[in-house]
């Protein structure tokens, strides 16, 4: 891939300030200038960046609804009504209903949990799932990262005698559903200081509300944050606020004592042993909850998230463990059939967009799809299956564009539609395929900024290798969680060159495994580069080049850090780096 590279020297505002900063943190002028570029810009502030405090979780009560919500679930219990706990199949909505359900039955027996089949129900409340309540005498729906568009399913609940209560974070419509609370802190009308909960938070705050109101001590909801660092990571918010405390406090409760579900994932992914971090989630646990909801029925990730008995646990880990294995398969296919239409079709090599179509792909898997074709292409991209008469589709996106919005000008060709910026779900007519892909690129060619098409590395901060110490990688750790609006800081050096022991490795030799010097140091530096083995001839030619990298433990050396190189290229290539003044 060839990437463009975007480096802005720090100005000599920000010099002075990072070295104030760093002399009252005792912190060096590098990470004190990461700080700076983050808007923290005072020792107080950086402070409680590097230790988030449970204790700054925002009033749950500020997010409106949140007491009608608290006054009926108090009421549902005071009259012994059956509660239904109902969520989204994909990660966000599992270890949503995992938490609300573990939560509530440690005082209330009455409850139960549902997942709408992705192949029989379809996205969010289903017809079927109302019946299902009606038919187990629900009085009460708790639904969680979904809800707020299901205007019809939820009126019909109504007619049953059946209440909702909405925790989601999608983007609401302009009519929101009949519901007796609707907790999502996108409404145009809710003043709730932080946005971007994801469906879990949504559903923590409603817990830290019924605690509160009952008089439940907050300790009894830590065991539960490994949820939420879970979700956080998967649906990729921003790790910011409210978010970055509730991943920062639940990456410690996964590390120190994770709930058995989660500690039977982390076993079948081979992480024992090691410290997690959101990109173990992002890569390792997330897929594998993801993966009974994609390739047969998500509720078999909640029964292992709720799971109490290890062992059970396990051989429910290994079971979704195979489904994992299954999607990965089909995922492969799929994305390299889709590669093939692409490379066909003339007319998308000149669009911004890609639509994409087959009657034949899984709709489990589409959503993986489409997020690999964004990242080959740097172009929003939607794809779509068939079900019936009807087109269902996943759309993902690129850094700064909403595709949300894109899908929401074609909305008078819709059937159904929902999402966030970053990614969304669509529903329309399979004859309606042609017309929208037109509207949907006219848009995107609109609206799009040619530098959102473009692969770009932007640099935090130009070093040599002298800076690599231990003490600035343990300091660089303190920055985590890493995640959206929170990136690992991405360095570059200069200058490098290979000390003559750099090899291609890889089961399909893909990979390089480097040993490197530059001009001020004597010291060698490892680093692994993933899938530029194209490199390795230039690097071997003992001319010098440029490299972009994170700093990362050494899992094979311990106590040593190594460099994960996400770009190289030859120093004389001027003209892929940019300097913005």
């Amino acid at each position: 891939m060839h990437f463009k590279w975007n480096y802005e020297p720090p100005t000599s505002e920000e010099l002075k300030a990072a070295k104030e900063l760093g002399e009252k943190l005792t912190i060096n002028s590098v990470l004190a200038q990461l700080l700076i570029r983050r808007g923290i810009t005072t020792e107080s502030a950086a402070k409680r960046f590097f230790r988030p405090q449970l204790a700054d979780l925002i009033n749950p009560f500020l997010m409106k609804d949140m007491d009608v919500a608290v006054d009926r679930l108090n009421d549902a219990m005071g009259r012994k009504e059956r509660i239904l706990v109902y969520g989204d199949y994909d990660v966000d909505g599992c270890t949503a209903v995992a938490l609300v359900y573990k939560f509530l039955q440690q005082f209330y027996s009455n409850i139960d949990y549902y997942i709408p089949d992705r192949y029989d129900e379809g996205y969010g409340v289903s017809y079927k799932g109302v019946e299902y309540a009606a038919e187990t005498g629900v009085k009460l729906i708790i639904i969680l990262d979904c809800g707020i568009k299901a205007i019809e399913e939820i009126a019909y609940a109504k007619s049953l005698g059946i209440d909702f209560i909405i925790c989601d974070h999608h983007v609401p419509d302009d009519e929101m559903p009949p519901a007796v609370a609707i907790l999502n802190p996108k409404r145009p009308d809710d003043s709730y200081p932080f946005k971007h909960l994801c469906g879990c938070g949504v559903g923590f705050k409603l817990m830290q509300a019924f605690a509160k109101n009952n008089g439940i001590p907050f300790s009894r909801l830590i065991p539960l944050l490994d949820f939420c660092a879970v979700s956080i990571a998967a649906d990729i918010v921003p790790v910011t606020d409210e978010n970055r405390i509730l991943a920062f406090h639940g990456l410690k409760q996964l590390n120190q004592n994770p709930s058995i579900g989660l500690k039977a994932i982390i076993d079948i992914c081979g992480l024992n042993g090691r410290e997690l971090s959101m990109s173990d989630i992002v890569f390792k646990i997330g897929p594998r909850i993801n993966a009974s909801g994609r390739m047969e029925n998500g509720k078999e990730s909640v029964d292992l998230l709720v799971e109490r008995d290890f062992p059970a646990a396990l051989r429910m880990a290994k079971h979704i463990n195979e489904y994992n294995e299954q999607r990965k398969d089909i995922d492969k296919q799929m994305t390299e059939e889709a590669n093939l239409i692409v490379s066909r079709l003339e007319s998308q090599k000149h669009h911004s967009s890609i639509v994409l179509y087959d009657e034949n792909w899984k709709k489990g898997v589409i959503g993986i799809v489409a997020s690999r074709l964004t990242e080959i292409y740097f172009r929003p991209t939607v794809v779509l299956t068939r079900d019936g008469d009807l087109a269902t589709g996943s759309a993902r996106s690129v850094t700064g564009f909403d595709v949300y919005s894109a899908i929401k000008s074609c909305r008078d060709m819709l059937i159904n539609f929902g999402g966030h910026t970053y990614a969304a779900g669509l529903t329309l007519k399979w004859d309606d395929i042609p017309a929208f892909r037109q509207r949907f690129q006219h848009y995107v060619e609109e609206h799009i900024q040619p530098e959102q098409t473009e692969a770009i590395l932007n640099i935090d901060a130009m070093i040599d290798f002298k800076d690599i110490t231990k003490r600035l990688h343990n300091d660089l750790k303190r920055f985590s969680p890493f995640g959206p609006c929170n990136q690992k800081p991405l360095f570059c050096t200069v200058g490098v060159y290979d000390y003559g022991t750099s090899k291609v490795v890889g089961r399909e030799q893909e990979h390089i495994k480097l040993e490197l010097v530059d001009s001020k140091s004597s010291s060698v530096v490892n680093g692994i580069a993933f899938g530029q083995s194209a490199s390795a001839r230039y690097i071997k030619s003992k001319r010098s080049f440029d490299i972009a990298y994170t700093l990362e433990d050494n899992v094979f050396k311990r106590n040593q850090v190594q460099l994960q190189i996400e770009d190289i290229r030859p120093s004389e290539e001027d003209d892929l780096f940019e300097l913005t003044e």
